[in-house]
């Protein structure tokens, strides 16, 4: 596993993720919206087991089709995933994607504060 994060949109890997600057981009964006950071906190929280859709719907107060659209683009960014139980729709957060975004985000965490500090030196 690569441990080094590219910023110039190559892929690596990250936590066992693939992972490039667009997909975080749109895992970020995905996230940037109010209701939508609700949801998927509510989803991580609730932990391996997840949410019935309805449950989420009741504890966040979200309508039944703004919460499907705000489920739907979690989804297609790999954040959430959804798995149908009978008649009950089940989703959760996706803890591989949600790690691999993290380690996207700070991996590079200081990377130049080195080649920052010899600059100064030198100054």
């Amino acid at each position: 596993m690569i441990l080094e994060v590219s910023l110039d949109g190559r892929p690596v890997q990250v936590h066992g993720i693939s992972m490039n600057i667009e997909q975080a981009a749109k895992q970020l964006e995905a996230l940037g919206h109010v209701s939508r950071l609700q949801v998927y906190r509510t989803l991580v929280r609730a932990g391996e087991a997840g949410l019935p859709v309805g449950q989420i719907q009741e504890r966040l107060g979200i309508p039944p089709s703004t919460l499907s659209h705000h489920l739907q683009r979690l989804l297609l960014t790999g954040l959430v995933t959804q798995e149908r139980q009978a008649t009950t729709l089940i989703c959760r957060a996706s803890y591989p994607a949600m790690n691999g975004l993290i380690g996207f985000l700070a991996d590079e965490c200081c990377a130049d504060a080195g080649c920052l500090t010899q600059a100064e030196n030198a100054a």
